[in-house]
């Protein structure tokens, strides 16, 4: 499977470490990661053994007849002359005490490695000099981690090789550069990410800003990273049943039935609520919204307004607790978490790909379908039945789903949309009139994220990642056709200047890239913003 990026969040400027720290890891994390290994390595010698034992019973069951049983005897000594072998060539390594408790007669425990302190040549109280790195080159990796004040963190969620993490670049818009500045090993494809401002989990007491995301995979747990430590291992807190047990124990039998307390299928989308900032709202393919408390690392309310898989979700902008949720079941629900037997909602002829609030009007919202059709829809204007919704205005956008949607915050009426038909487009909507301003193809493949830069100071940069497992940054500013449709809005977009892009080229061909988008549509199941991957 070739590389791709599935989604990015940008980190705004001011808020990252200065000098982030690298992860050390001491004798009770130690501990903490050999414990884990020991209870994987028992999980997978039980699944071994109930496998070994359902064969048996099969073969038993399947061959009744003497004879056959004979020749199966005959069969199964073949078999354990060969293991006898195995055994013999196996014995170097010493696998048997490879978690032993047994110590030496020197106390040292015996592992399959023998005696580890004897690995060390030098004295116990000495620093050894190959892990211990001098001044000078600790000063230059310190400077290499640096992330200044007008730098942007942009987070790009990627699968490579059927390995998924988290790619952190960091984007210098005055020199034009963009790099992996560290990235974090994932459990599973990552399918969105959140930027979190609130401390969540162990080592956080006391603090009361962070720098943090929260990652949803194909898992069904929620895991939480600080982007301020490179090298971590492991995140900060998990949102789920993978969170539950404490270290050294072995975690209860999982539940596979949806509930009220964790997601049970992949989660599809997040949104942290700016007000309230210990509060974040999941959506998952297990049709549940669940509402999270990141003080207690629990969930505080399920919500259930959906009958099919839910695939996005945002915060209303002013009214801080009413949330927007779009479903593959072709409805988006406006609810109260107060009160969420209360709850408006419309339909759509398509299933759903995104729902965004109008950050400069939060009287309407913008749905995006897999037919793609972009709809805005006034709050104040419920149907009784959501089949008779009716939209201030639809578009279509693209031939093929719109995958990927945002809102220029600093522009009003400023879109983009970006496509699996490989386009993104601008629109202005000004008046309730969209007209298309720009159509281009980046080179990132399949589009799958579209996002604007946060900061006032950066706002035209857009971020554009896809299929090919690559980011491309479009200053949109640059743009001539850009700067003729919102000069009137923007004074400072007078004038012309070079079109500018900021991005790494991609390394596989479009092949590579179809095989990539076909395996995701088939792991999510088909019918959500992954089908029409597998599709030209």
């Amino acid at each position: 499977m070739s590389a791709m990026i599935t989604t990015t969040t940008w980190v705004r400027r001011g808020v990252a470490a200065q000098f982030p720290t690298r992860y050390e890891i001491d004798e009770e994390e130690m501990n903490r990661i050999s414990t884990l290994a020991r209870m994987q390595l028992e999980d997978a010698k039980g699944d071994l053994k109930a496998a070994q034992d359902g064969d048996e019973e099969a073969d038993e069951a399947m061959d009744e007849d003497h004879k056959e049983k004979d020749t199966m005897e005959d069969d199964s000594g073949k078999k354990s002359g060969t293991a006898t072998t195995d055994d013999d060539d196996l014995k170097e390594y010493d696998l048997d005490h490879y978690d032993s408790d047994e110590v030496d007669e020197d106390g040292e425990k015996i592992t399959m490695f023998g005696n580890v302190k004897s690995l060390a040549y030098h004295q116990p109280n000495e620093e050894d000099p190959y892990l211990v790195m001098p001044p000078e080159e600790e000063d230059e990796e310190r400077e290499e981690l640096q992330v200044l004040p007008t730098d942007n963190l942009l987070l790009a969620g990627k699968v490579e090789d059927e390995v998924a993490h988290l790619e952190v670049y960091l984007y210098e818009d005055r020199d034009a550069n963009l790099y992996v500045h560290h990235d974090i090993m994932l459990p599973a494809i990552p399918l969105c990410t959140e930027w979190l401002d609130i401390p969540v989990g162990k080592t956080t007491e006391g603090r009361t800003t962070g720098n943090f995301v929260a990652v949803g995979t194909m898992d069904p747990d929620i895991e939480i990273w600080d982007l301020d430590i490179v090298d971590c291992m492991y995140p900060n807190a998990i949102l789920g049943q993978g969170g539950e047990g404490e270290a050294g124990k072995k975690p209860k039998k999982k539940k596979t039935k949806a509930n009220d307390e964790f997601h049970v299928d992949s989660v599809l989308a997040l949104a942290a609520n700016r007000q309230h900032r210990n509060l974040l709202a999941s959506a998952s393919a297990d049709r549940t919204v669940k509402l999270w408390d990141l003080n207690a690392t629990k969930c505080a309310k399920s919500y259930t307004h959906h009958t099919d898989k839910v695939c996005s979700l945002t915060w209303h902008p002013t009214e801080s607790t009413v949330l927007l949720s779009g479903s593959y079941d072709r409805t988006v629900v406006a609810a109260d978490m107060r009160a969420p037997d209360s709850k408006a909602r419309w339909g759509v002829d398509t299933d759903v790909e995104n729902v965004r609030w109008d950050v400069h009007d939060p009287n309407y919202f913008y749905v995006t379908t897999d037919g793609g059709m972009v709809y805005r829809y006034d709050v104040r204007n419920v149907p009784a039945n959501p089949k008779d919704s009716k939209p201030v205005w639809s578009l279509q956008a693209h031939d093929d789903s719109v995958s990927a949607f945002d809102i220029n915050s600093a522009v009003p009426g400023f879109l983009v949309t970006g496509s699996t038909d490989k386009q993104v487009k601008l629109w202005n909507v000004e008046n309730d009139k969209p007209s298309m301003v720009v159509s281009r193809k980046l080179d990132v493949g399949k589009v799958f994220s579209t996002t604007f830069a946060p900061d006032p100071e950066v706002s035209f940069r857009l971020a554009v990642a896809g299929s090919k497992g690559v980011v491309q940054i479009w200053d949109t500013s640059t743009n001539a056709a850009v700067r003729r449709a919102f000069v009137s809005r923007m004074p400072s977009l007078e004038g012309e200047v070079q079109e500018r892009f900021v991005g790494l080229q991609a390394d596989q061909n479009d092949s590579d890239e179809e095989d990539a988008a076909e395996e995701v549509g088939a792991a999510t199941g088909g019918a959500d913003g992954w089908e029409s991957m597998d599709e030209d």
